[in-house]
């Protein structure tokens, strides 16, 4: 059957990238590995969209390593309305608004907020060890409690900053998957969060995953970021991602993935 494939001649370009080129025909049509190959990534894509963050699990990981949390969950009541109404993921309930007004006296410099966002894997996978690879590099910084939110939205870590008195939030979400990536983890840093904050007024890193950010160089991007927020009073536009130049000499780091003023992510 072999024989009836066609190969491509860019077939050694593919060790350089996920993306799908070089997949060889058979006929007017692509090979059949291949073909299945796309359609798996196609059903872990849509997956990704509608599986549930487990938060007991998350909760579990996070108290292993010492953290304090919360858990709180925005105003869409399930996925489908979640999907169908994306301002419902940007408030919380009504519940967990109040649970967190309750706690407004802490008034920490940064909390970190872990959202499903658009792909409960990537909450699941990337969340914890980011935060393991970050956290020791903020010794003087007055950490609030790790907030897990289902159903959540970008923005909806503004609320959550806003209630709490918190100079900076972090939000660390789950982005669209794409058929190569259906775990990406973003962060959305934003200054002085409260309610109405438009995407101008925070940063992004994007694609943390082992096959993209890893961990070690999304930990030095965003202890960057978070240093420059403090110092300058501000994120967003204001603020540029120059981390690159503070990296230990050496091999150069791949560009794929980058701090930038503008969300991916609804």
């Amino acid at each position: 059957m072999s024989d009836f494939v066609d190969k491509n001649p860019w077939n050694a370009l593919r060790q350089f990238t996920n993306a799908r080129i070089a997949l060889g025909r058979a006929g007017s049509s692509v090979p059949t590995a291949p073909l299945l190959a796309f359609n798996l990534s196609h059903a872990q894509a849509r997956d990704a969209v509608h599986h549930p963050l487990d938060t007991e699990a998350l909760h579990e990981q996070l108290h292993a390593l010492d953290f304090t949390t919360l858990d709180v969950h925005s105003a869409a009541p399930d996925r489908e309305h979640y999907l169908r109404r994306p301002d419902l993921g940007r408030r919380l309930s009504d519940e967990s608004r109040a649970a967190l007004a309750q706690l407004a006296n802490e008034s920490p410099d940064v909390v970190f907020v872990i959202g499903d966002g658009l792909s409960a894997f990537a909450a699941s996978k990337q969340a914890v060890p980011l935060l393991q690879a970050v956290v020791p590099q903020l010794a003087d910084w007055r950490i609030g409690p790790v907030v897990v939110a289902r159903q959540a939205r970008v923005a909806l870590g503004d609320e959550i900053g806003e209630l709490l008195h918190a100079r900076i939030v972090v939000m660390l979400i789950g982005e669209r998957p794409g058929l190569s990536s259906p775990d990406s983890l973003g962060i959305y840093l934003t200054y002085a969060p409260k309610v109405g904050c438009s995407d101008a007024q925070r940063n992004c890193i994007s694609n943390v995953r082992p096959e993209g950010l890893d961990y070690p160089l999304a930990a030095h991007k965003l202890h960057y970021l978070l240093t420059h927020a403090r110092r300058l009073g501000l994120t967003g536009v204001g603020l540029k991602d120059d981390s690159d130049a503070s990296l230990p000499a050496g091999p150069a780091a791949p560009a794929i993935g980058a701090a930038a003023n503008s969300s991916p992510h609804p």
